[in-house]
């Protein structure tokens, strides 16, 4: 069989992967391709700005508090409450923000908030991954009796309403000493590994999905071939082609994890009272709105703004791994 000259070029032209049983499809890993060739349009600038503000207010809140002038989230400043009725001082030179209903500072209470809400975020997002990941690549990758136990599991899950779920586990623990010998008490880890218990079946099911897809392709059977064993092979091969879709999830993830905190805190099984947090600062003081607006108009606008950043940077993200268009 004779090749002719242009196809010889064209078949010289094409790369040769250095190793053909880890030399996954190009395709398959939508990260490899450079983001410069995608546009980044002035919305997702923004987000972006507004997210790395939000991380840089969460860890120098102290000195940003020590810088404004500002007391501490816990101090109470009797005297911005009114002496007739106790009903707290609006935005003023000494209190930005203004003050709750126990005299606290809003502002520096605003800027510690967001420590918890990232703590949270950030946390939740991860251990929902660790978890998701890991019990998705097994099913999907075993198949058999072990999909079916974890695919059983996952749509168990799905149907327990988190709110529920919340309620419950913080009861519980509220008692005795807390759950598991006082290991679980109420408070932040508490609050994270509800969210997590909630949000790791969506991951594990759409990560399940995409390693049924991936265990068929070439390279994973010639790595089957070559002798590498099931966890080798989920680790080397398996694992960087779901790289992408994981950054996806953790983008995705973080502005859901942050809503799920305030609704706990709103609803009083999340958050202890003496933590600053967006949704405990919405909650106890929401009997005296709108005479104190400031109270909830403020650490509301932070939670509106930074679950909008979120939600805008996962949406490009989304779009730019999976080839969908980006709006500028």
């Amino acid at each position: 069989m004779f090749v002719s000259a242009s196809e010889g070029n064209e078949e010289a032209g094409r790369p040769v992967p250095t190793d053909p049983v880890s030399a996954p499809d190009a395709s398959l890993m939508p990260f490899a391709q450079p983001w410069g060739r995608r546009g980044m349009g002035t919305a997702v600038k923004v987000a972006l700005t507004i997210l790395a503000l939000l991380v840089l207010t969460a860890i120098f809140a102290p000195v940003l508090t020590s810088v404004t002038g500002s007391p501490a989230p816990g101090a109470s400043d009797t005297s911005s409450l009114s002496r007739s009725f106790g009903t707290p001082a609006g935005p003023s030179a000494a209190h930005w923000f203004g003050v709750d209903g126990l005299g606290r500072d809003v502002f520096s209470r605003t800027l510690y908030g967001a420590r918890v809400s990232l703590l949270v975020a950030f946390c939740a997002a991860a251990l929902s991954l660790l978890v998701g990941v890991t019990l998705g690549m097994i099913a999907g990758f075993r198949r058999g009796l072990t999909d079916s136990l974890i695919s059983r599991l996952i749509e168990t899950f799905l149907v327990i309403p988190y709110l529920l779920l919340a309620i419950g586990i913080t009861a519980s623990c509220s008692t005795g000493g807390g759950c598991l010998n006082g290991t679980l008490t109420p408070g932040i880890p508490l609050v994270i590994l509800v969210i997590a218990m909630t949000s790791w079946p969506v991951v594990a099911r759409i990560v399940r999905n995409q390693t049924l897809a991936i265990r068929e392709s070439d390279y994973v059977t010639a790595a089957r071939l070559a002798g590498l064993s099931p966890a080798r092979i989920l680790a080397t091969e398996v694992l960087p082609n779901l790289a992408s879709s994981i950054f996806v999830f953790a983008i995705v993830l973080l502005p859901q994890a942050i809503l799920a905190e305030a609704a706990l805190t709103f609803l009083g099984v999340g958050v202890p009272a003496s933590t600053p947090s967006w949704g405990g600062m919405i909650a106890r003081d929401a009997t005296l709105f709108p005479d104190t607006w400031w109270i909830m108009v403020f650490p509301g606008a932070a939670l509106l703004i930074t679950v909008f950043a979120c939600t805008v940077v996962a949406d490009y993200v989304r779009d730019l791994t999976f080839g969908g268009r980006v709006a500028t």
